[in-house]
């Protein structure tokens, strides 16, 4: 059974950065497609960004130019600029490979001044 754990969760202010991570309990990033998503109060999971294998790229609009996600063999990263107070959310890693499908517990980002 794979194992993610999130980290780097926080308070910050409004126009503030936070870093992500992702770990693994095994190797599967060289192989997996890993996700970010986000789960605001109230509202439902939603995608935040995307990278493949190959290191290809995809961000929600509303992220877009202002958050960044890379990868190496053992972690996954979100880098997220720019920060607003509706960037407020459980964020989760996800790593997906056919029917495989895993997620991590989640990290708590809230943005307020």
């Amino acid at each position: 059974q794979v194992r993610l754990v999130e980290s780097g969760g926080g308070l910050v202010q409004p126009g503030g950065s936070l870093r992500l991570s992702c770990a693994a309990s095994t190797t599967i990033f060289s192989i997996y497609t890993v996700a970010w998503y986000r789960q605001p109060p109230g509202k439902q999971r939603a995608l935040v960004a995307t990278i493949t294998t190959g290191g290809s790229s995809d961000y929600a609009d509303s992220v877009k130019g202002r958050f960044s996600i890379s990868r190496d063999n053992a972690k996954v990263y979100l880098q997220m600029n720019s920060l607003k107070p509706e960037d407020t959310a459980v964020y989760y890693c996800n790593a997906y490979l056919g029917s495989r499908n895993y997620w991590g517990q989640g990290t708590q980002v809230t943005v307020s001044s």
